[in-house]
This record gives structure tokens, sequence and C-alpha cells, in this order.
């Protein structure tokens, strides 16, 4: 499967500056521009069977709707529902106080 054009200048790019900024080997510059426009195309979904991204970004989950959402999320949830006790319940009972 042939690269766009755009993705070819992309890795270009990427290479360049891990070479110039990092120090990096010409070997290590290619592997983490070759991961870095792979893993554009997975998430704009230019590849065939490419898997969903895990939805976790930053350490926290950045879809609302997700599998699951953190505990700062129901919480943040909770005192919008003006749930009493909040600051003292774990990620379990602030799910059953919401009806999770």
């Amino acid at each position: 499967m042939a690269k766009s054009s755009k993705r070819e200048r992309q890795y270009e790019h990427v290479k360049q500056s891990e070479k110039q900024r990092g120090g990096r080997s010409a070997q290590r510059a290619e592997e983490i521009a070759a991961r870095t426009v792979n893993k554009q195309k997975a998430k704009s979904g230019e590849t065939r069977g490419a898997s969903a991204p895990s939805g976790r970004s930053g350490g926290q989950r950045s879809r609302p709707g997700g599998a699951e959402k953190t505990k700062e999320q129901l919480y943040d949830e909770a005192k919008r529902r003006d749930v009493k006790g909040r600051s003292s319940m774990s990620k379990a009972e602030l799910k059953d106080a919401l009806g999770r």
C-alpha cells in the first residue's frame, strides 16, 4: 500500500526533527517517524482494519460515554447532581450513588 504524499512529508519531517533535536541515530529517528505516521493514520481511519484508539489520552478518558468513567468524572457528575457526601466516596460508591 503506497503512502500518501502528506504522510511521506510527515514521515520525513518527523525523521529530520528527531535527528536534529534529539541527536538520535538515523535508525531510531526512522522508527520514531514510522510509529508517528502509523499512529496518525490509525487515528484518522486511513488504515484497513485499524483498531479504534484506546480512548485514553493524558491519563484520562478523552471521550465521554466511554466504557467507564474516571473517578474524577464521576465526582464531577455527582457534584452537578448535588450528591451529599461525594467528597469521601470511593469510585464504586460514586457509581452506586449515580445509579451506574
